[in-house]
């Protein structure tokens, strides 16, 4: 990303190439197929603005990709017990409720699987950090994958409409499958 001092002025001009590659992603299903012609032409900004924001579209989905993991797997957050894992998965599916539209039309795209795949090791990682010694485990790592696995593609179904049920059920799901696991 170019702009390395961000004013108000830059934040809210990302903000809407940003939402504007929401929209089209989500019509267009493929990261490919959008343009920076296209995109400047419905945020109504100039060519010469993205670019001091972007070198190009892939960089906009890298940010809302860094822009989330940085949301959902700071690593100012410690994990040191089962209950912080639970308050993790809690925290993850607030963010997703709070910024829910934004979600729904990244996930739409073919390209979520590999933002989803980040994510799983991110998480995973720091729930196997938290829990590495306490479960002396050849298949700990092994079950977190499980876990998460299952997790993420539950949220993937249900920002993609595939799924019955809601973000608060997925999160009962989540601590209720973790307490069968780990406890």
């Amino acid at each position: 990303m170019k702009v390395q001092c961000l004013n108000s002025s830059s934040i809210k001009t990302r903000n809407l190439i940003k939402k504007t590659f929401a929209e089209l992603i989500n019509e267009k299903k493929e990261l490919n197929k959008i343009t920076v012609t296209e995109l400047v032409k419905r945020a109504e900004l100039t060519r010469s603005t993205f670019y001091t924001h972007y070198d190009n579209i892939s960089e906009v989905a890298k940010d809302y990709q860094l822009q989330t993991i940085e949301l959902l797997c700071s690593d100012d957050l410690k994990l040191n017990s089962k209950q912080d894992i639970k308050d993790y998965f809690k925290n993850i599916i607030e963010c997703l409720k709070q910024n829910e539209e934004t979600y729904k039309l990244l996930l739409s795209a073919n390209e979520s699987f590999l933002f989803l795949e980040s994510l799983k090791n991110i998480a995973s990682d720091k729930i196997y950090d938290a829990l590495k010694n306490e479960y002396i485990d050849k298949y700990l790592k092994l079950n977190i994958s499980f876990l998460m696995n299952g997790i993420l593609m539950e949220i993937l179904k249900y920002f993609r409409n595939e799924s019955n049920y809601s973000l608060d059920e997925i999160l009962l799901n989540m601590t209720n499958w973790f307490d069968k696991i780990f406890n």
